[in-house]
């Protein structure tokens, strides 16, 4: 008990240090704290934002700019038309949009009616994404126009609703907004659940559900790490359907910051956005980065990104050569999250930390714990690899389709194995569940991959286990080579060899022209040829 009041208290200063709690009058703060017990803490974010920076930009798309009271007055209304609708309390509404002000209007909305808001992958083909709507039983789609063939198979008992339209052709988001009342919506029963999908790596993405409590380490802990201040601009590119997306944009828009985002993800258009809004922060997945930085030193000098003071990647590894160039780049500005969908974010690498190891995802922030365990539940010694387990106030409470992960002392196994160093930071080293056997050794991918993508001749690499009748498995390399690399298969053999065991060669080598990805930058790889 001691420990949780000391770490709301520091916390509550991290808050206070961010600019998110300003001086007000007092019939102000009244009424955020009414908001916060009617609709939780995403109706909070808007609700205050509205009380504190009424007239500052919130949400800025390729169509403008929407400021924090009328995020706050749409959302009402759209909440308002949804239950004239006959939208239950607790009902499941599903969002399959991408970057854009009606998807916050729609989570938000979705706040203040008490829903079950499950935001929808954007990759989804249609059988998935008919599987995952019926699985979480929605009432309610809202989507963009262009996924209008792949919702077409599923028909929620409220209908469809259209987002970002360009035909304006059907019932849409601005349509309900336009024809509502803008008074806040009366206090619902329940109290809003969000539903994130997995990553769908290895299957059909599983739906892990989350509780937003009412504690302050969460947003403090982040801002202890990752230090936004209030008043200035952030540019979200990662999907915000995703967890890193989502509260990377969530955080910032806590603070009074105003939000950039586009609808797709383009290197040169992110840059030219950052340098003309004068963005303090980006918040991206690694393989987004990568690109801008192949952009080249040219074109990042044509640009001013100066006012820059936070790139902050997650989503999916920061190799150590993809954290020294953008250093090189950008200056001391990198931050690497680490998390997952089921445990929320574990550690977050400082400039400092990825100035000393590269590799690493840093510490835990206050309120997190990370453990490294071996398989009899014991703690490992630095150095030493075990899986991962994360305890937090955010991890998900078990999958909508039935299942959750293991749990140990109240920990949560992150499906990730890593270590420590002497100074407690941590290394992932790869999933558990891509761990190879190959002639009894075990080879965790990653550390090869990360070899072979610090060659100057490779873009990117993905390494697998294929079965083989001596070993058992053997190591198969998928390697993209730079334009006018002349790199062969014997080299790539040779690299590995000089500095990696002798059982961590690849047998196999094989050249690609790009690795697979899903929407958040993951290799995807069951698509490997």
């Amino acid at each position: 008990m001691l420990k949780r009041s000391v770490d709301e208290a520091f916390s509550a200063a991290a808050l206070v240090a961010s600019g998110a709690v300003a001086i007000a009058p007092p019939q102000r703060y009244v009424r955020t704290l009414r908001s916060l017990a009617a609709y939780g803490p995403l109706g909070l974010l808007v609700s205050a934002g509205a009380q504190l920076h009424g007239d500052r930009a919130a949400i800025v798309d390729e169509r403008g700019s929407t400021t924090f009271a009328e995020l706050d007055e749409r959302s009402n209304a759209l909440a308002n038309a949804w239950l004239a609708a006959g939208l239950p309390a607790g009902a499941g509404i599903g969002i399959l949009c991408r970057n854009h002000r009606q998807l916050f209007e729609s989570l938000v909305a979705g706040a203040k009616v008490g829903a079950r808001t499950v935001l929808l992958n954007t990759g989804l083909a249609g059988p998935q994404l008919r599987d995952v709507c019926a699985r979480e039983d929605l009432a309610l789609l809202i989507h963009d126009e262009e996924f209008a063939a792949v919702v077409s198979e599923y028909r929620p008992p409220l209908g469809r609703l259209l987002a970002w339209t360009d035909a304006g052709a059907g019932r849409t988001v601005d349509q309900l907004i336009a024809g509502a009342e803008r008074v806040p919506p009366p206090r619902p029963s329940t109290r809003q659940r969000l539903v994130l999908l997995t990553s769908g790596t290895t299957g059909t993405p599983k739906g892990a559900p989350r509780e937003l409590g009412m504690s302050l380490i969460p947003p403090g802990g982040f801002l202890s790490k990752i230090p936004l201040r209030a008043g200035r601009t952030a540019f979200v590119a990662g999907p915000a359907f995703h967890s890193w997306g989502l509260l990377s944009a969530a955080m910032a828009l806590a603070v009074g910051d105003t939000v950039i985002v586009h609808r797709r993800f383009d290197p040169a258009a992110t840059l030219d956005a950052v340098a003309e809004h004068r963005c303090a922060m980006l918040a991206l997945v690694p393989v987004m980065l990568d690109r801008i930085l192949a952009l080249g030193e040219e074109e990042l000098w044509l640009r001013d990104t100066s006012a820059l003071r936070i790139i902050a990647v997650a989503g999916a590894p920061l190799t150590p050569d993809l954290a020294i160039r953008a250093r090189a780049a950008f200056g001391d500005v990198i931050y690497n999250l680490y998390g997952s969908t089921e445990v929320s974010f574990a550690t977050v690498a400082t400039p400092d930390d990825l100035r000393r190891a590269p590799g690493c995802v840093g510490c835990p922030p206050v309120g997190v714990t990370v453990r490294v365990l071996g398989d009899d539940g014991m703690p490992r010694r630095p150095g030493d690899v075990g899986r991962v387990f994360v305890g937090s106030g955010l991890q998900f409470s078990g999958y909508t389709g039935g299942g959750g992960k293991r749990l140990v002392g109240g920990l949560m196994d992150s499906g990730d194995v890593g270590h420590v160093d002497r100074h407690g930071r941590l290394f992932v080293d790869g999933r558990a569940d891509d761990m190879i056997v190959s002639g009894g050794e075990n080879v965790f991918p990653a550390e090869v991959e990360q070899l072979l993508a610090g060659h100057d001749e490779v873009s990117e690499a993905a390494v697998v286990g294929v079965s083989d009748p001596d070993l058992g498995q053997r190591l198969r390399a998928y390697v993209v080579r730079v334009p006018g690399a002349e790199l062969d298969e014997d080299a790539v053999r040779e690299l590995v060899k000089t500095h990696l065991a002798g059982y961590k060669v690849p047998r196999d080598v094989i050249f690609v022209d790009a690795l697979p990805r899903n929407s958040t930058g993951k290799p995807l790889k069951r698509d490997l040829p």
